[in-house]
């Protein structure tokens, strides 16, 4: 979404398939842009096998590794799509008593503009600014290494602000026609595995 580098109340990494996530937050909370980062994820089926313990307890272990210090860690462990992401973090983040006015949220590139609207739809007071490693995309693809898997995941995000927002869990966001003419030549390319 290219917001610029805000200063925050709290980092939230959500869960999935990218450890990116929780380099990302480890970074950003050693430039100081946030005092504390909340990890959050349980399973989906896409993450089973790459992380058995959940995402969030796989992220915490790689933030660590990274030299984040472990009081500067929260994990929330159940979340198992973008919306329970932030109700849970929300919830836990309400029972630690920490009051919070700003968040980053820290996700897959491509998740940015679906976790942003459904960050504004769920937890409206909050000012919301999105990041992720400054990836290309062949970088990326690599980092993951599994290009069918990043291809897959690509085509299910666009479909996912509609369908999330028709639904009501995320706010509405414009998709250029130029996005819709790709989803559709990946979709009948047979990239469908992450469609809803």
């Amino acid at each position: 979404m290219h917001h610029p580098a805000m200063t925050t109340d709290i980092g939230i990494g959500l869960g999935s398939h990218d450890l990116g996530v929780a380099t990302c937050a480890a970074q950003l909370l050693a430039a100081g842009r946030f005092p504390c980062i909340v990890l959050t994820g349980a399973n989906a089926p896409s993450t089973i096998e790459r992380f058995p313990r959940g995402e969030a307890v796989h992220y915490r272990e790689h933030a660590l590794s990274l030299g984040v210090p472990d009081t500067a860690i929260l994990v929330e462990p159940r979340a198992r799509n973008t919306g329970e992401n932030i109700t849970l973090t929300r919830e836990l983040l309400a029972e630690r008593g920490i009051e919070v006015a700003s968040v980053t949220l820290m996700s897959r590139p491509y998740q940015q503009r679906r976790a942003y609207a459904t960050c504004r739809k769920l937890w409206p007071e909050v000012d919301v600014w999105c990041a992720s490693l400054p990836l290309a995309l062949d970088e990326y693809v690599a980092s993951i290494g599994d290009a069918d898997r990043v291809v897959n995941m690509l085509v299910g995000d666009p479909q996912r602000i509609d369908v999330y927002a028709a639904k009501g869990f995320a706010i509405p966001q414009d998709i250029p026609g130029k996005v819709r003419v790709a989803f559709q030549r990946l979709v009948d390319a047979g990239y469908t595995t992450r469609l809803v």
